[in-house]
């Protein structure tokens, strides 16, 4: 029942790819991986409830939710069968959205918990911006990006924050989105028999490392890859992340996986 925002991309005869954002993020944050596999994929970005061009998410926004509302756009854009990439929130959305639907060929989740209880609290919040301050934005950049990222490339610092006053999820929104990952109870991990491409921040303040490793440990076809970074790490080390997904996803269809 909320309205969402989506962009599809690249030739309708390949196989599709859906991007699911993080806490907060518009979909700017796939400003990297999502051009790079357009054409040889075809690329599917969507605006969660409360980003971008999207209506705000309900009062009771769960996981759950944002899961069957990934399967309604889905029908509706008429695609059979997709490989999901998530990030934190994302990522949980994917891992809900594979246990209860039957789209999914492959999962890629960026930053992603086992469990909400994972999830640090206090280093999801820092992540916030005020868009009323224009000095929050960089700091509420540090748990997403090393200082030696943002001292190296000013620049793109000011045009993400340039794309998040414009696109990210503030106040109430952010905070549904964010109580939606830290409330989220798991999947059974045993029913999740896709391929699954885990990585993760080697410093992620958010969601640590150790739960990365767990997630991956725990899936039947789970494979954990460590990037050197914060919780953004897909965006900062955004070359050799891709490489990582595009051979994770020509694996995948080589293999003929359904």
């Amino acid at each position: 029942g909320v309205p969402v925002h989506y962009e599809v991309a690249g030739p309708s005869d390949r196989p599709l790819v859906a991007f699911v954002g993080d806490v907060g993020y518009g979909p700017w944050l796939w400003g990297w991986q999502a051009p790079a596999l357009t054409g040889p994929w075809r690329t599917l970005v969507w605006d969660l409830p409360g980003t971008g061009e999207s209506d705000p998410p309900p009062a009771d926004c769960d996981v759950d939710f944002l899961a069957a509302a990934l399967e309604a756009l889905l029908a509706a854009a008429d695609v059979r069968r997709t490989h999901l990439v998530g990030a934190g929130l994302g990522g949980a959305v994917a891992l809900a959205y594979a246990q209860e639907y039957g789209r999914a060929r492959s999962l890629t989740c960026f930053g992603t918990p086992p469990e909400g209880r994972d999830v640090d609290e206090e280093a999801l919040g820092a992540l916030a911006m005020d868009p009323e301050d224009p000095a929050s934005c960089e700091r509420s950049l540090d748990g997403a990006f090393t200082p030696a990222f943002r001292e190296a490339r000013p620049d793109l610092v000011e045009q993400i924050c340039d794309w998040r006053r414009a696109e990210d999820a503030v106040e109430v929104d952010f905070d549904r989105q964010a109580g939606a990952l830290v409330e989220f109870g798991g999947v059974a991990h045993h029913e999740i028999t896709l391929p699954v491409l885990v990585c993760h921040g080697e410093d992620d303040p958010v969601v640590p490392p150790t739960a990365g490793r767990e997630l991956a440990r725990d899936l039947p076809r789970g494979r954990f890859e460590p990037v050197a970074g914060r919780h953004c790490c897909f965006v900062e080390h955004s070359r050799p992340v891709t490489d990582r997904l595009v051979g994770f996803l020509e694996t995948v269809t080589e293999q003929g996986d359904a």
